[in-house]
């Protein structure tokens, strides 16, 4: 990660420009779930990793109350995240199938992760103005990755912020909605490619399984 990166992930981590998010991470951080009970959480805004060269960017809403919030790394420590990796991992863009922790050995393979939003919201529902207030560090980090090709938006939320944010710099003139699988060209020469969340109601549903979240991390590959 080059000094820029690490240079904003510090600003991402000492920032507190939203009270409301503040104080409920700090909520969740103190209550804690109670299988959790004797670990000590992270409780702060939670940064993106990868390298600086990635070519595909994975993006979420926010970082989860009892994943990121409590292990520091985004998609990290809750069923989310180990649904993802297992997919990741089966089509070679990680090196294990599992994120539980920092310093837990996972390698991810040119893929940088991170949130539109770096703290949970009450209810899983930021505010415009929480979006807005972190909208330059999601910026700064497309910015930064300088040979970013695809962008991965999973759920319908993250993929409309994302696309919300794109139109304040850009002109898009076809008509973009969310739909699982699909990819649009974006007028900076981006792609970017809306999926279903890895979320446990998602998978218990059926409404997204292995199968259909590998068959577009496939997709993306190919275009790498």
């Amino acid at each position: 990660m080059d000094i820029k990166l690490n240079s904003l992930n510090k600003t991402i981590v000492n920032c507190k420009k939203c009270p409301r998010l503040v104080n409920f991470v700090k909520k969740v951080s103190k209550e804690k779930r109670k299988q959790f009970i004797n670990e000590i959480y992270w409780g702060k805004p939670v940064t993106g990793f990868g390298h600086k060269d990635s070519k595909l960017m994975i993006i979420g809403l926010a970082p989860a109350a009892h994943g990121g919030t409590r292990t520091g790394r985004a998609f990290t420590g809750d069923k989310s995240g180990d649904f993802l990796f297992s997919c990741m991992y089966d089509v070679n863009l990680s090196n294990q199938p599992y994120s539980k922790k920092l310093n837990d050995g996972l390698k991810i393979k040119s893929t940088y992760m991170t949130n539109v939003l770096k703290c949970v919201p009450p209810e899983d529902k930021p505010s415009n103005i929480e979006i807005e207030n972190c909208s330059n560090y999601f910026n700064n980090e497309i910015k930064n990755l300088k040979k970013l090709k695809i962008i991965l938006a999973l759920g319908k939320v993250a993929f409309d912020n994302f696309i919300k944010n794109y139109k304040k710099k850009y002109s898009i003139k076809e008509k973009v909605k969310f739909e699982h699988g699909k990819k649009y060209l974006l007028p900076d020469g981006k792609i970017v490619f809306s999926c279903y969340h890895p979320s446990p109601r998602n998978v218990n549903t059926g409404l997204l399984n292995k199968e259909k979240m590998k068959k577009v991390l496939i997709s993306i590959k190919k275009l790498l």
